[in-house]
C-alpha cells in the first residue's frame, strides 16, 4: 500500500482514481486496487439505485465513489418548474434546423425525441441532489462534483455519512473557494482533460493549486488532465499530488460505454484532435474533433452554441442518432461521431481491458520511480 493520504482516506492500495460513466469500468478498476468513480450526470434516483446495486454485486467489496454534476452557473439558475420540454420551447428554430441539416447531409434521419411532461432538464441540480441521497443507501466512499463549489447540502451529506467530498477545479482561485467551502479533496484538472475544463495546463495547475491552498488547510490534491500512463502519474506525484484522477484512458477499454466507432476514432486521433468547444453542452468542453464540432464552430451558417443546459437538448439526440447510424455502416455519419475526450487521446493505440490499464499504470509508475531514484547517488 502506498503512503498517500488518498490511499488512507479511501482505503485503497494505489491512488489511481478512474472516472467513468460505465459501471463495468468502475467495478474493474476498484477490483484491481484502484478506485472507480461512477459519473452520474444522466442518472435519476431510480436508475442510480440499479447501477449501484450492480456495482455492489461486482466490486468484491472494494471501495468506489460517485460523481454528480451540480453546476454553479446555468442559464436556468434560480428558476423553478423548468422541464426538458420547457427548455425545448426556448430554443430558436434555427438551432434545431442547423443540427437537422448536419444529420440530413450525413444521411441520418432527424431523431424524434419524445419525453414526458415532467422530465427534468439536463444538469438539473435538484435531480442530482436526490440522486445523491439515494446513492448513500450504498457503501460509497467518495462523492465528487464538477463545475463549481458543491452546494451546501452536498457537503453536509458527505459529512453526515463520513464520506469525503471532492471537487474539480481548473484554476487556483477556484481551489481556494472550494477549500474555504469545506471540501475534503481537490481535483486539479488541467486543460488537457476531456469534458469540461479550463485553460491552464496540468503541469502548471497542480503546483499552483497546492501552493495556493497550503496556507488555508491541509487538503490532498489529485492531478487530472491528459494522464494516460503510470509515468505521468509519477510526474504528478513528484509535483506534490497525492494521486491522480483519470477519465479518457478508460474510454478505450473493452468495458467502456463508448461505441466501437468512437474507439476506432480514438486510436486514429492525435492529441490535436481533442478540441475545446461549446457545441456539446454550452460550456467549454474538450471532445474529439468531428464534423459536428467543426460545423458548429467554423461554418458561416452556424447559429452558435446556446448556454448550458439548452445546448444539450440539441446535441445529445443528434449525436446519438449519428452514432447509431455510423454503427450500421454509414461512413458520412461516422464523421459526426464525437465524445468527450482529452488530449491524451494521442497516446491511445489499442483497446484494452480496464484491469490491464490499471496493471500498466502500476508497472509504469514503479519503473518511473526507479528511474528517478537512479538519478541520485
Amino acid at each position: 500500500i502506498m503512503k498517500s493520504p488518498i490511499c488512507e482516506m479511501l482505503g485503497i492500495e494505489f491512488p489511481l482514481l478512474a472516472f467513468s460513466h460505465c459501471r463495468d469500468v468502475v467495478a474493474a478498476v476498484s477490483r484491481a486496487a484502484g478506485f472507480g468513480v461512477l459519473g452520474a450526470t444522466i442518472h435519476t434516483p431510480d436508475t442510480i439505485r440499479q447501477e449501484l446495486k450492480w456495482i455492489d454485486e461486482h466490486v468484491d467489496g472494494k471501495p468506489y465513489g460517485i460523481d454528480v454534476l451540480v453546476p454553479e452557473n446555468l442559464a436556468t439558475a434560480g428558476e423553478t418548474g423548468v422541464t426538458y420540454k420547457s427548455l425545448e420551447s426556448r430554443i430558436p428554430s434555427r438551432h434545431f434546423d442547423f443540427a437537422a441539416g448536419l444529420l440530413e447531409n450525413a444521411g441520418v434521419k432527424r431523431p424524434a425525441v419524445t419525453v414526458s411532461e415532467s422530465r427534468p432538464p439536463p444538469f438539473d441540480p435538484e435531480t442530482a441532489l436526490r440522486t445523491l441521497e439515494v446513492a448513500f443507501e450504498h457503501p460509497i466512499k467518495l462523492i465528487a462534483n464538477a463545475l463549481g463549489v458543491p452546494p451546501p447540502e452536498m457537503i453536509a451529506m458527505g459529512k453526515a455519512h463520513g464520506v469525503p467530498v471532492a471537487a474539480l477545479v481548473g484554476a487556483k482561485e477556484h481551489a481556494i473557494r472550494q477549500v474555504n467551502a469545506g471540501v475534503d479533496i481537490i481535483v486539479a484538472q488541467g486543460t488537457e482533460a476531456g469534458g469540461h475544463c479550463g485553460e491552464v495546463s496540468t503541469m502548471v495547475l497542480v503546483p499552483e493549486v497546492i501552493r495556493a491552498i497550503r496556507p488555508i488547510r491541509d487538503v490532498p490534491v489529485l492531478a487530472a488532465g491528459g494522464i494516460m500512463t503510470g509515468e505521468q502519474m509519477a510526474a504528478c506525484m513528484a509535483m506534490g499530488a497525492a494521486g491522480v484522477w483519470t477519465g479518457s484512458v478508460w474510454l478505450a477499454t473493452t468495458e467502456s460505454e463508448t461505441s466501437p466507432v468512437f474507439r476506432e476514432k480514438m486510436i486514429e486521433a492525435s492529441s490535436r484532435d481533442a478540441v475545446r468547444v461549446r457545441s456539446r453542452t454550452g460550456k467549454p468542453a474538450r471532445q474529439l474533433k468531428s464534423g459536428w464540432t467543426e460545423a458548429w464552430e467554423r461554418s458561416p451558417e452556424s447559429p452558435g452554441a446556446l448556454p448550458m443546459p439548452l445546448m444539450s437538448v440539441i446535441s445529445e439526440p443528434a449525436i446519438s442518432a449519428a452514432t447509431k447510424a455510423a454503427e450500421t455502416g454509414n461512413p458520412r455519419a461516422r464523421d459526426l461521431v464525437t465524445y468527450f475526450v482529452g488530449q491524451g487521446v494521442g497516446l491511445v493505440d489499442e483497446v484494452r481491458s480496464a484491469g490491464q490499464v490499471v496493471q500498466s499504470f502500476k508497472t509504469e509508475f514503479l519503473e518511473a520511480v526507479e528511474r528517478m531514484n537512479g538519478l541520485l547517488e
